[in-house]
């Protein structure tokens, strides 16, 4: 779906300017403790699945919604890994949007659904061990939300 009606009238308003916006980060795991991650369109990158909270619309549905959309999966969430804010959280996208995340990270099993990459937000779908993650094909953004669910460990220092 790429950028909602929501956000994109707010940035008729402020332009690139930083957004603080609700977002959320899905992990569905198999039944082999892999974890599922999405090759972005924009960048490459391997990335969570998870998106904006839209209005009036809660995380848990949030959850359920960008996991849909961007891999055609259904999903049950099965727990909050973890709730996630800061300057690690910051985006700054090619066109110059500037966002700062405050994210709930949720946990999930796929439970139908067919796997296809949304083919807009999302080039490719595949299913990692948390030993495994291609970590050198990851923005800081989602090395944080993997670190901060206990997938990856924190940074030295």
């Amino acid at each position: 779906m790429g950028v909602s009606p929501y956000i994109r009238t707010l940035r008729r308003s402020i332009g690139h300017d930083l957004l603080l916006l609700p977002a959320v980060a899905v992990l569905p795991f198999d039944e082999e403790g892999r974890v599922l991650l999405v090759r972005q369109s924009d960048d490459g990158l391997w990335a969570t699945i998870g998106g904006s909270v839209e209005p009036d619309e809660s995380p848990h549905e949030a959850a359920v919604r960008e996991t849909a959309e961007e891999t055609g999966l259904v999903v049950e969430l099965d727990g909050i890994r973890a709730a996630l804010g800061g300057r690690r959280l910051r985006a700054r996208y090619p066109n110059g949007d500037e966002c700062s995340y405050v994210a709930t990270v949720f946990s999930a099993r796929v439970t139908g659904g067919v796997a296809k990459a949304d083919g807009d937000e999302v080039l490719e779908l595949a299913w990692f061990p948390p030993g495994a993650l291609p970590v050198g094909e990851m923005n800081d953004l989602t090395r944080a939300v993997l670190e901060g669910a206990g997938l990856l460990p924190p940074p030295p220092g």
